[in-house]
């Protein structure tokens, strides 16, 4: 496979798309020219992409997606193989995120978190992996979080999953030589991550946060398409993008 230019369009899929980051992602890089497969459970609002990202000029198809299943996401890879020939990114965003502290034992959440957050990146590396080995060329993109470079009460889980993510993704980026590997650490980002499930405190806590301190997921979005963008030689391992007035 041809060395990657920033000019080069690519075919890029995105879990997690419904909504957030991956829907962002989803307009931006198909507003640049990028042909996108787009997957998440909430197929409904997949359609709704699609439509919106195809009145704009963009290419984006979906499928439904379950990051928590192996074969589901095997079957996502194999639909945009089929339709394109060819994977060029895997953007790994679906996550979720009910905040509790560890003595309410939320242990139904706790097997959630790892299921989606670090189970379904791993589900999604080995669904690509021998692929872009094959290709010879190709991009990781897992999403992480400021989490994953702190510990907060009623997070501990969460952080957990997020440190793991990030280690993962530096054991795979030294293990590879042609394929690139980049983590994306966003902080609080204008997201649905706050509405489902957690301890009714904890999450009324950091959805006033998120309300006086979000960014736009636009903004993370646009730091995964200058990941992407960068010559092939060239990985940008690592990027933190989070509110000015975040500590």
């Amino acid at each position: 496979m041809l060395a990657s230019t920033p000019s080069e369009k690519k075919v890029v899929l995105i879990t997690g798309s419904s909504s957030g980051i991956g829907e962002a992602t989803a307009h931006h890089l198909a507003a640049a020219g990028h042909q996108v497969m787009a997957g998440a459970r909430r197929t409904d609002r997949l359609a709704e992409l699609a439509e919106d990202v195809r009145a704009a000029g963009g290419v984006l198809d979906h499928r439904a997606l379950d990051v928590t299943r192996r074969d589901s996401v095997e079957s996502f890879v194999g639909a945009a193989l089929d339709r394109y020939g060819r994977i060029d990114v895997l953007v790994n965003n679906a996550g979720v995120m009910p905040l509790s502290p560890m003595a309410d034992l939320r242990v139904d959440e706790w097997d959630r978190m790892i299921d989606v957050n670090l189970r379904g990146t791993l589900h999604g590396i080995a669904a690509v992996l021998p692929r872009m080995r094959e290709q010879g060329a190709g991009h990781i993109v897992n999403i992480a979080s400021v989490a994953g470079h702190r510990v907060d009460p009623t997070a501990a889980v969460y952080c957990a999953t997020k440190h793991a993510v990030r280690a993962l993704s530096e054991g795979l980026r030294q293990e590879t030589r042609d394929i690139r590997v980049t983590l994306i650490s966003p902080g609080f980002t204008q997201s649905e991550l706050l509405d489902h499930g957690g301890a009714p405190e904890a999450q009324a806590a950091a959805r006033t946060a998120a309300q006086h301190l979000a960014i736009p997921a636009t903004a993370v979005a646009e730091a995964i398409g200058f990941a992407l963008d960068q010559p092939a030689a060239v990985d940008v391992n690592e990027i933190v993008v989070r509110p000015t007035a975040q500590n």
